[in-house]
């Protein structure tokens, strides 16, 4: 069974520790990590006539990867959200919204793409700050999952959860099982677990640990993960 890699990563719209905005930055992160699935948060994109300042449509490019938007705020300078890079073939995209009334909007995106001859489901999401918040997130988000409509789920997320015990997260680890908390933030000394990766089925995921190199601890204010997710057995029929 073959493997595959997957990245998730809050990339801060491309702002670093240092304060430089820096696309590029981001762009050799993820060409560096190799990484077949890309699930960034934080992305700002704006039409300004410089090729960078869309960010979603930059790091495609500079990546070779098929970009999924998942916007869930307009600026008045642009689009801000979640977005899905993959190598993948893309086969059904899904919005879902995780706006709690009075908080600012949040989504996420919902893929299937085809991985090793099957559909994956792919979801790329990053939750508020309030407690409450985060858990009529997870609610929403647990709903949309009781409709299992392919064998493998990824979740690649900024989850915002500061409590290693808090709800939300132990709700996250009913579904999908536990796994090891990496400290991802602040990126140049890292302190807390904000950002998750899981894969149902649990035994699916290899490993996954925190991409560390100096370009990392600069390029954004978070830490990405990397998992190595293993493809699953193809179903015998009859």
């Amino acid at each position: 069974m073959p493997l595959i890699s997957a990245l998730s990563y809050n990339v801060h719209e491309c702002v670093g520790w240092d304060g430089r905005r820096d696309p590029c930055r981001i762009a050799d992160v993820i060409k560096e990590s190799r990484a077949d699935i890309v699930g960034l948060q934080e992305v700002h994109s704006e039409s300004d006539g410089r090729v960078e300042s869309h960010q979603m449509n930059y790091l495609a490019e500079c990546c070779g990867l098929q970009a999924v938007p998942g916007r869930f705020l307009m600026r008045r300078n642009g689009e801000y959200g979640n977005v899905l890079l993959t190598k993948f073939k893309i086969l059904n995209v899904e919005r879902l919204d995780l706006t709690m009334p009075g908080r600012e909007p949040r989504g996420a995106i919902d893929a299937d793409l085809e991985i090793g001859g099957e559909a994956v489901r792919v979801i790329v999401t990053h939750l508020g700050l309030r407690p409450s918040e985060r858990r009529f997130q997870v609610t929403r988000l647990l709903d949309a999952l009781s409709v299992e409509r392919t064998r493998m789920v990824i979740l690649l997320s900024d989850i915002n959860e500061w409590l290693p015990r808090g709800r939300p997260l132990r709700w996250l680890e009913e579904r999908f099982g536990k796994n090891k908390l990496m400290k991802t933030y602040p990126a140049p000394f890292p302190l807390f677990g904000l950002d998750r990766i899981w894969v149902s089925p649990p035994s699916a995921l290899v490993d996954v640990s925190c991409l560390r190199t100096p370009l990392t601890r600069v390029a954004s204010d978070h830490i990405p993960l990397i998992a190595t997710i293993q493809t699953l057995q193809p179903e015998i029929l009859g």
